[in-house]
């Protein structure tokens, strides 16, 4: 497989069938987002993502080199955010540190508040308007009050080098060119189950979509996880 980009994978996917699910999300953490389910199309997920690209490289100058820290947990909106952030190029930085990155993503106003840099607030809520403590986090920017003024359309201004740092994790460091690993034994278009880490679930998303397939993600732990994975279709559970 030639070398591939998430921003090639994002256009591999709207060019096969834009109206064909590729993630689906299901909330099951106690609190006022459980039981939400969301399913994305390649269309919408790339809308989400084109908008976030556009607010990061038109809003906050963000491009290769720039250190974007997601500090967000496992979550649908966690993905077009890591995915924007690939496709201006940028360094997506998970864990500790991303506190310290040049832009800060965040579901925490005090956290947003107090970064150095800029800082993006997002509400977890799938029809958030705003953020509910907005107020409590100025300077930084209300994605959901924001970001639908972005266009669905966005062209790069500069790419990455393969050896440019595309995430890090705790866990590691991954170069750009490292990035999209197709995972043996996992055959074309699988429908994988996953719940984890935010570092290991993107990789593992990139991984299903390198190989034509979807995602079903999750965060907590469903009372009917075994329903669940077959009504959705679920062809593999890595651990």
């Amino acid at each position: 497989m030639a070398r591939q980009y998430p921003a090639d994978l994002l256009a591999a996917m709207l060019a096969d069938d834009p109206g064909r699910p590729r993630l689906t999300w299901y909330d099951d953490e106690p609190g006022p987002t459980v039981g939400e389910r969301i399913e994305l199309s390649a269309k919408v997920l790339g809308n989400w993502v084109n908008k976030a690209g556009n607010l990061l490289q038109d809003d906050l100058a963000a491009g290769p080199g720039t250190t974007i820290g997601l500090d967000l947990p496992t979550h649908w909106r966690a993905c077009y955010w890591a995915l924007a952030a690939w496709g201006v190029g940028a360094s997506v930085v998970i864990g500790d540190d991303a506190r310290g990155a040049d832009v800060l993503v965040t579901a925490d106003p005090q956290r947003a508040a107090a970064h150095a840099g800029d800082a993006v607030l997002v509400s977890l809520p799938a029809l958030a308007r705003s953020h509910p403590d907005a107020g409590d986090a100025a300077g930084a920017i209300d994605e959901a009050r924001e970001l639908s003024t972005h266009g669905d359309q966005f062209v790069a201004l500069a790419d990455p080098e393969p050896a440019d740092l595309a995430l890090s994790d705790g866990g590691g460091d991954t170069a750009y060119g490292a990035l999209v690993a197709l995972e043996p034994g996992w055959g074309d278009g699988p429908r994988v189950a996953l719940n984890g880490p935010l570092g290991a679930v993107l990789r593992q998303a990139l991984s299903a979509w390198a190989g034509g397939g979807s995602v079903v993600l999750s965060r907590g732990t469903a009372p009917n996880a075994g329903h669940r994975l077959a009504s959705e279709g679920v062809t593999l559970s890595p651990v």
